[in-house]
């Protein structure tokens, strides 16, 4: 994943750019001052020469004008050839023209029919002109260079206790206890109202950490106990030769439902256990071994149904996982398919990637139906049916990185495939 910036250098960058940007437009804006005032200076002073040349004349009709080596006079009424380059040029102010090697301004005016056209050299200021333009672009630029050091700076102090606080966040430890952020005494009040709740939260998790594990440990002895005490009498009663078939039957009913809530409560408290921790304390089965168990300990479901399981190809396999987790996912997926089928075979397959397949000949589902099951998975809805529910399945794959899929058509029985591996 792309690493994401700082807060510092997007305010950097934000800053960065305004500058720049605004550089540019006082930049841009005395170039174009400069310009306009520049062209209103040469037209009054080139005018203001033309009129006086014009007035001299007049007064005197033995004036004569004089040329100098920056100021050229030139008149439709002497004979003096002028410039090809400024002899086509419409009335008016022409600057930046080039003459040879130099930079001129031209007024052209016709007074009293005669055509004047008054030449400056003007490459001696333009020059100028440019090592001013040169001088000041490089004033920006250091300017800008030296505020964006300040502002660089002073940001890295005005960040650090942020930065520092998202550190500590960072460093925060889920399995320690007694961790607290703490603020020192230039960070702003925001940031003490961050910390304060940051470190409330972390003390109301706490406690309900605290609760939790207390719950688990109760509920770990409450509750397995006593089902262990029933599973037990009735195993001992079940024993019992004078004991009538219809006791036997009602007894056998409370070993299985026993069995039953032994597993949804080892299943509920697997499921409030962190994985990583899971994973340490995993048992190795071998799955291969236990699905005949399985089958056998499911048979009792078909009494009464023509119905027959057939276990095709077991590859051998192993996996790390809680044994009675594993009975518990693979029996509720195989009551499941005994629950939904009438006559037929159902068959079980394990592949070496530790996938058990079971397909049932039952009654099959729609699409829909099949997409109200994932939705259901996915919303920890309500259970149908004995087991521990497709609800809970869904959750304890998604905990322990395990994956069922179903696939079903009406009336040709449906397909379930629990992979027990990540």
């Amino acid at each position: 994943m792309k690493p994401r910036r700082s807060l510092r250098s997007h305010i950097l960058a934000w800053l960065g750019g305004y500058a720049l940007l605004l550089t540019a437009a006082v930049m841009l804006h005395g170039f174009l001052v400069n310009e306009i005032a520049e062209r209103l200076v040469w037209d009054s002073l080139l005018k203001t020469e033309l009129e006086h040349h014009l007035q001299r004349s007049a007064e005197d009709p033995g004036y004569r004008w004089s040329d100098t080596d920056s100021l050229q006079l030139y008149t439709s009424a002497e004979a003096r050839a002028m410039p090809a380059e400024v002899a086509t040029l419409p009335e008016g102010i022409h600057d930046e023209l080039v003459l040879g090697d130099r930079e001129v301004l031209v007024l052209v005016q016709t007074v009293d029919g005669v055509r004047y056209t008054l030449v400056l050299d003007i490459t001696e200021l333009e020059s100028q002109e440019d090592t001013l333009t040169l001088l000041v672009f490089g004033l920006a630029v250091t300017l800008v260079l030296v505020m964006g050091t300040l502002v660089a700076w002073g940001l890295r102090r005005s960040l650090r206790p942020l930065t520092q606080l998202a550190d500590d966040i960072g460093a925060l430890e889920p399995d320690h206890t007694g961790q607290r952020i703490t603020v020192g005494d230039t960070a702003s009040s925001e940031l003490a109202v961050i910390a304060g709740a940051l470190n409330d939260y972390l003390r109301r998790h706490e406690e309900f950490v605290e609760r939790e594990r207390v719950f688990i440990d109760t509920a770990s002895h409450e509750l397995r106990t006593p089902i262990a005490i029933i599973a037990g009498a009735s195993e001992l009663a079940l024993e019992q030769p004078e004991l009538s078939a219809s006791a036997r039957h009602q007894m056998q009913r409370v070993l299985r439902t026993a069995r039953d809530v032994e597993r949804l409560v080892a299943l509920l408290l697997t499921l409030a256990k962190d994985p990583e921790r899971l994973s340490r304390s995993n048992d190795i089965v071998p799955l291969h071994e236990l699905l005949p168990d399985i089958i056998d300990d499911h048979r009792y479901l078909m009494q009464g149904k023509d119905l027959t399981i057939v276990a095709d190809d077991l590859a051998p396999c192993h996996v790390s996982a809680p044994l009675h987790i594993v009975q518990a996912a693979v029996g509720n997926l195989l009551r499941n398919a005994i629950e939904n089928s009438d006559q037929g075979t159902i068959h079980v397959r394990l592949d070496p990637d530790a996938t058990v397949t079971i397909e049932d000949p039952g009654h099959g589902m729609t699409p829909e139906e099949i997409s109200r099951i994932y939705t259901q998975i996915a919303r920890g809805g309500g259970r149908e049916g004995g087991g521990i529910g497709l609800d809970l399945l869904g959750r304890l794959c998604d905990h322990l990185g395990w994956t069922l899929s179903i696939q079903s058509v009406p009336g040709r029985g449906t397909i379930s495939r629990l992979r027990l591996s990540r």
